[in-house]
């Protein structure tokens, strides 16, 4: 019951994952960060198949990182999601991921920006997105309150509309959530929209 969405604001784009890691009936941890630094202005946040997603983020990650060390310079946003999807393409004849990716960053000439990659190697380029049975919820959410050129913190409440949304609508929600950001500065950590925590466990 994966729940990934992201949406671009004034100079900045924000990427949104739960943090459950699942496996039919049982939940092994709830604070798995979903949500991967690609390079210094780029977010990735993926679900899908636990080992595709870790695997594909991972390999996406070292090329990204190998282009750029071998050419001096880093592959923009719209150049680093086209790689994601000639690679999910690629795949998809030969040993499919089943994984679905929001790829958010920032660069100087184009600012912010925000694009869908799902496992067939569809991809968009779009200013609000979501992938799992959250998005239900979040896309109907940001269908309502998004508006172009918003604040951080207008872009923060509505992230918090749409966790709200998600855990009070469906039936086996997640209970955190960790929301990153990318702006002129960089990608970062912003927060966590926790509900329940992963406590030590005790040995008897």
């Amino acid at each position: 019951m994966e729940c990934v969405f992201g949406l671009v604001g004034n100079g900045f784009a924000i990427v949104v994952a739960d943090s459950s890691a699942v496996h039919s009936i049982l939940v092994h941890k709830s604070n798995e960060d979903k949500i991967m630094v690609l390079d210094s202005h780029k977010l990735v946040a993926a679900s899908g198949e636990a080992g595709d997603r870790v695997q594909f983020t991972e390999y996406i990650q070292k090329n990204v990182a190998l282009y750029q060390f071998r050419n001096g310079i880093p592959l923009t946003t719209a150049a680093a999601a086209n790689f994601t999807r000639g690679e999910l393409a690629t795949a998809l004849r030969k040993n499919p991921y089943s994984v679905n990716i929001l790829l958010a960053g920032y660069d100087k000439e184009t600012g912010p920006s925000l694009y869908y990659i799902d496992y067939i190697a569809t991809l968009h380029k779009l200013d609000k997105g979501a992938f799992g049975y959250g998005s239900y919820f979040s896309l109907s959410m940001m269908d309502r309150h998004y508006h172009s050129g918003m604040s951080v913190e207008e872009a923060i409440d509505l992230v918090d509309k749409c966790i709200l949304e998600i855990r009070s609508r469906l039936v086996v929600a997640p209970p955190n959530f960790v929301i990153k950001i990318v702006d002129k500065d960089g990608a970062r950590e912003y927060a966590w929209r926790e509900s329940v925590k992963d406590g030590a466990v005790s040995t008897a």
